[in-house]
């Protein structure tokens, strides 16, 4: 028992947080990077794929990499940090296909970067998190309707047996659509 409830809760909540905070701890420096000369980096990388405003889209990439990478080491509002670091890799890993073919040395970091993302937003933060914290401590708490059934019995009308129809709440959670909320699951 001892051995399931540390295995179960604290392992793996430890491995979000140290995924999160390697992530982006080690993407945040790109993004300043961008800063330093943001003309040569809309020269190399935004105008040979021929998108609009690239002085504009490389202030929003590197936007999205310093403050994705806070969210995401920090925890809070995790899924949307996530999401625009996704957005930005999966811009990059598009550049590094489009201008030098499927060149692993290229796309490795950057499918790295796009995979702890990616993983991420499909987990959440886990339980050391500011979004753990923020659900569990005021939201939850300060709910009085909490005791009441949050759904009512619905009747499935294409099937006639109860056992189709009765599914349990742990099921039904398990079906919801993961980006229901951006605060941790």
């Amino acid at each position: 028992m001892f051995i399931s409830v540390l295995y179960k809760s604290i392992f793996k909540d430890f491995a979000f947080l140290v995924l999160r905070v390697f992530s982006g701890a080690l993407l945040i420096h790109h993004g300043f990077e961008k800063l330093n000369d943001i003309n040569n980096f809309a020269d190399a990388f935004v105008r040979p794929l021929h998108l609009p405003f690239p002085i504009a889209l490389s202030y929003l990439a590197a936007a999205s990499e310093i403050g994705g990478s806070w969210l995401i080491i920090l925890g809070l509002g995790t899924r949307l940090g996530a999401l625009a670091i996704l957005g930005t890799m999966s811009v990059a890993i598009y550049h590094a296909l489009v201008t030098s073919g499927f060149n692993i040395y290229l796309i490795e970091l950057l499918a790295l970067y796009f995979a702890s993302a990616f993983s991420i937003i499909l987990l959440g933060p886990g339980m050391f998190s500011a979004d753990y914290v923020i659900r569990e401590v005021f939201i939850a708490k300060s709910n009085p309707f909490k005791s009441f059934p949050k759904n009512k019995p619905t009747t499935n009308y294409f099937s006639n047996t109860k056992k189709d129809s009765s599914l349990n709440s742990k099921q039904k959670k398990s079906l919801a659509f993961p980006f229901s909320s951006f605060l941790s699951s």
